[in-house]
């Protein structure tokens, strides 16, 4: 049987991965080097959440709940930074760098708990 409780436990497993991307996005914000030391700036990521649950062992379970569906990296998430005394640079001296903004993203979390946990007053 597929209740409540496994509808929820699916949904906070999800928000736990979520959760574990989002602080390796922020653990690895200044990386420049991959694990062999070549030069890869940490690319952003995020996870997708998809309806259902393909772990669930009924059918009527599978159409409940929720699950991460991929981890998308983002290669956009890269702009250029002018840093002369960095390896990395170029002959211009511009470094490409991972675009991280800690007041936008801090402006971006108030606002998210701002609408998640205040119920909107009724449209007249």
């Amino acid at each position: 049987m597929y209740g409540a409780l496994d509808i929820s436990v699916s949904g906070m497993i999800a928000q736990r991965t979520r959760l574990n991307v989002i602080q390796a996005n922020i653990a690895n914000a200044n990386s420049l080097e991959d694990s062999e030391g070549n030069f890869a700036p940490y690319l952003r990521r995020a996870a997708m959440f998809k309806a259902g649950d393909p772990a669930a062992k009924t059918e009527s379970g599978r159409d409940m709940g929720v699950h991460v569906a991929e981890i998308e990296i983002n290669p956009d998430s890269l702009v250029s930074r002018y840093d002369p005394g960095n390896p990395y640079a170029n002959s211009e001296g511009h470094v490409m760098v991972r675009w991280w903004n800690r007041s936008t993203r801090w402006r971006r979390r108030v606002l998210m708990r701002r609408t998640s946990w205040r119920r909107r007053p009724p449209r007249r």
